[in-house]
């Protein structure tokens, strides 16, 4: 398998552009294999996400470079994936949970959260490139608080 990576490294001051680039890794779904070391998949979204990144980590004052590469051994990609299928089934374990919480909601506050948890639920799908067990759990997790609100909706 072809990974993207990401070599950059940013100035400390200020911190407002580092912290928003850490966001940015972490809402891509990536892995961190150092510092200022970053991976995923290789695929044209996420060559396209490490470009966008790369270059606003240059406009931010810091250098960025973006490579293809692949694993020296099927042990290191497979530790890779590992920390990455939990790192969201940490995530899926929370949207099942608040979407069990969500159960003892009423009315327009359970729809609210349906929509909110089928939100996230995407948000996190768009970042999952080694699908845990948990995945299955919270989809029909947060479909269980669906029927409810589609009978309210229909009454």
């Amino acid at each position: 398998m072809q990974w993207v990576l990401l070599a950059y490294r940013m100035p400390r001051e200020p911190s407002s552009p580092r912290i928003a680039v850490w966001r940015k890794i972490d809402r891509c779904g990536a892995a961190r294999l150092g510092d200022g070391l970053v991976a995923l998949p290789a695929d044209a979204r996420t060559r396209e996400q490490f470009d966008w990144l790369a270059e606003e980590i240059t406009e931010g004052g810091g250098s960025a470079s973006v490579w293809l590469a692949a694993p020296a051994s099927d042990e290191q990609e497979r530790q890779v994936a590992a920390g990455m299928r939990a790192a969201r089934a940490t995530e899926y374990q929370a949207i099942a949970d608040e979407a069990s919480a969500a159960r003892d909601h009423l009315g327009t506050d359970r729809a609210r959260a349906l929509r909110r948890l089928r939100g996230e639920l995407h948000r996190i799908t768009r970042r999952d490139f080694f699908p845990p067990p948990e995945r299955e759990a919270a989809r029909a997790a947060v479909e269980s608080l669906a029927t409810p609100v589609e009978q309210q909706e229909r009454a």
